[in-house]
């Protein structure tokens, strides 16, 4: 077997929790592929939620190998938290968590100085979870990163430690007039995370290809969406890595041609959580309601998602640049009392058409939306288990996505709950 890549098709939130969940059940590893404890994949099995910020979404199947890829950057208090509460909940990890060494650790001054940083920014900052997220990849790619490998060393991991925070402190105290971090109390705290997570921590990227060899079934799970891809996203209002499918091969260390199928999940109106251009964007009743309904807040925040009616456009773009062959639609529920619906089938600028998704966010600030509408379904969709029991306006739905975009509809989320869901 090869491998299968889900991953976000807007602007994160879609559900890709869930439906790396559900797909997975027949996995033998489920792997992510980038990001940080700023995404939050929300599964509801039963009538109970997990949120997961770290661990692969597969952490919740039995007998599932769960792999925490190179490039995911990972912060040592989030990881143990979440090991713990799954523990708690009954789930245990040993066994079945793999951590690349190669994976770059989020450090205390990363977090104090992207919260410092966003507050200093008067209006314009980037609306980050303050995680420390983005000052983790900067020294990642400014290559003064601290890997879990360096902790193999213990010297030379206090060595590098000490040179950065030289650095950080700096900035710290000079330019946001913020107290310096005890270097001591950092490198103990790390030594000490060390030892608990030796048992967890291999070489991902030979076991995933010798695993790719065996014709093991394999699933790679992004975190975030695809228009927050620092490359092909909404920039600068982006995270800090690659959450499109070209981000699975790098994150991963595995080959393209290992990739056999992709599923961009997509939610069936638009939300965003933080700051950025958003041209479907309802300031109004319509987006209350849809955010009301939807239950649309951040998984990690709490914070209040920006929600819109679907943006065709963006989605036609994401399945482009990722090689989406199947949708996987969610919260389609959340449309079932909406008389009509609307589609957003073009952009405007000045009274003329744009032919793509514009790569600046003045033009995105600037454009008008325009809608084609069409009938609502009107009913509940609770219960149905086959497209074939689905209502034909609810099916006509679909269709006109399909027919847009170029990809197919092949499942569909009718609830949070992973036994509400229907696989074409």
């Amino acid at each position: 077997m090869s491998v299968t890549l889900i991953l976000g098709s807007q602007w994160g939130d879609e559900g890709k929790g869930k439906i790396v969940d559900l797909l997975c059940q027949d996995a033998d590893i489920v792997a992510r592929y980038q990001g940080g404890a700023n995404a939050g994949h929300t599964i509801v099995i039963n009538g109970k939620k997990f949120v997961l910020h770290l661990i692969p979404s597969g952490i919740l199947t039995p007998n599932v190998i769960c792999v925490i890829g190179n490039g995911v950057v990972i912060d040592p208090v989030a990881l143990m938290d979440e090991i713990k509460i799954l523990e708690d909940l009954g789930i245990d990890v040993t066994g079945r968590l793999l951590i690349s060494h190669k994976a770059h650790l989020i450090m205390p001054y990363h977090k104090m100085l992207d919260q410092v940083s966003e507050k200093s920014m008067e209006g314009k900052s980037i609306g980050t979870t303050g995680r420390g997220i983005g000052p983790s990849y900067i020294d990642k790619a400014k290559r003064c990163g601290i890997r879990i490998v360096d902790m193999l060393n213990p010297k030379g991991f206090e060595a590098k430690i000490r040179e950065n925070l030289k650095e950080k402190n700096d900035i710290l105290q000079k330019i946001y007039n913020f107290d310096e971090i005890d270097v001591e109390d950092v490198v103990k705290t790390y030594i000490d995370f060390d030892k608990r997570i030796d048992s967890f921590i291999t070489d991902t990227t030979a076991y995933l290809n010798e695993s790719i060899a065996a014709g093991m079934k394999i699933y790679a799970e992004g975190a975030q969406g695809t228009l927050l891809d620092v490359d092909h996203g909404t920039y600068p209002f982006v995270t800090s890595s690659n959450p499109t499918s070209g981000g699975a091969c790098t994150g991963l260390g595995i080959p393209p041609t290992s990739i056999s199928r992709i599923v961009g999940v997509v939610k069936a109106y638009t939300t965003r959580v933080g700051n950025g251009p958003f041209p479907t964007e309802l300031k109004d009743e319509t987006g209350e309601k849809l955010r009301s309904i939807g239950a649309e807040f951040g998984a990690t925040t709490g914070r209040p998602r920006r929600c819109g009616w679907l943006d065709l456009i963006a989605l036609k773009y994401s399945v482009m640049i990722n090689g989406i062959q199947e949708i996987a639609l969610t919260k389609v529920d959340v449309l079932d009392t909406f008389a009509e619906i609307n589609l957003c089938t073009s952009y405007e600028l000045n009274g003329k058409k744009l032919k793509h998704f514009p790569a600046d966010i003045e033009t995105l600030d600037q454009i008008t939306p325009i809608y084609e509408t069409v009938k609502g379904w009107n009913c509940s969709l609770a219960g149905i288990k086959s497209f074939a029991e689905m209502p034909k306006l609810a099916l006509e739905y679909f269709e006109f996505i399909e027919k847009f975009t170029g990809a197919r509809v092949s499942i569909v989320s009718t609830s949070p709950d992973r036994d509400d869901t229907i696989i074409r």
